[in-house]
């Protein structure tokens, strides 16, 4: 019988409905790629979070709310930054854990600004009104539609998984990195300059993209190649660049 890593998945957090809920695309694009997605559920609780932890092989940090400006020192410009305090208390805890005990872990839009404020980077706020661009970080449906190119640097994890120079992604969001945490390294970039895709180069497996894989991966190699690449880390198995899947 296959034995599939188990992989957390952040819940989403409905505040109007007091509701937790699940896009399918995270759990689908696991699945394909040969893991087992399950939803956690929602604690600050230290000790609960350290049960959950120690249940998985590897975690998905998942997109939505905006990181709140205080964990890199920022006070929130007001009603555009829209907050989840319980959603960065579990999330930093669980990044804390996994960076010691060297568990794989990707983060999606939100996921990748969580591990760079975490970290000690710092992001805007509100790039509409902090960040002068003619690109569209901010699209409307459908979201499998790419919406701008981005640049993969050279030498980096995500160019060796997907031996390609340039991607068109999807995009859909209104914060971004600003100041890169010391950390973590840059994989791609945005035609107006933003970084899209963050390594932590001392740690086996934590990738963050800014684009959305779990809008695209039923269309797009290169976002069923990235889920692939994570699961393969979580698998506990060497990992020496991805195919991409076709």
């Amino acid at each position: 019988m296959e034995n599939r890593p188990v992989i957390g998945v952040l819940p989403l957090v409905d505040d109007a409905r007091e509701s937790l809920w699940m896009l399918p695309g995270y759990l689908d694009g696991i699945r394909e790629a040969g893991g087992l997605p399950v939803m956690l559920p929602l604690t600050r609780e230290p000790s609960e979070v350290q049960q959950l932890f120690s249940l998985c092989d590897g975690f998905l940090f998942t997109g939505g709310h905006d990181v709140s400006p205080e964990l890199y020192g920022e006070t929130s410009l007001g009603e555009s930054v829209e907050r989840c305090p319980v959603r960065d208390s579990m999330e930093l805890q669980l990044l804390s854990i996994l960076l010691a005990d060297r568990k794989p872990a990707l983060g999606i839009c939100r996921g990748i600004q969580l591990m760079n404020a975490a970290l000690g980077g710092s992001l805007y706020q509100d790039l509409p009104t902090q960040y002068d661009s003619e690109t569209d970080h901010h699209q409307t449906p459908p979201y499998d539609v790419p919406q701008h190119r981005v640049t993969v640097l050279p030498g980096t994890p995500l160019r060796m998984c997907l031996q390609q120079k340039e991607l068109a992604v999807n995009s859909y969001h209104h914060q971004a990195i600003r100041t890169l945490a010391p950390s973590l390294r840059p994989m791609a970039r945005s035609e107006d300059g933003l970084i899209e895709a963050v390594y932590a180069p001392d740690h086996p497996f934590l990738w963050g993209v800014q684009w959305h894989p779990e809008f695209s991966f039923r269309t797009d190699p290169a976002s069923r190649a990235i889920f692939s690449e994570f699961v393969s880390a979580c698998n506990k198995s060497d990992s020496t660049g991805c195919v991409l899947p076709l």
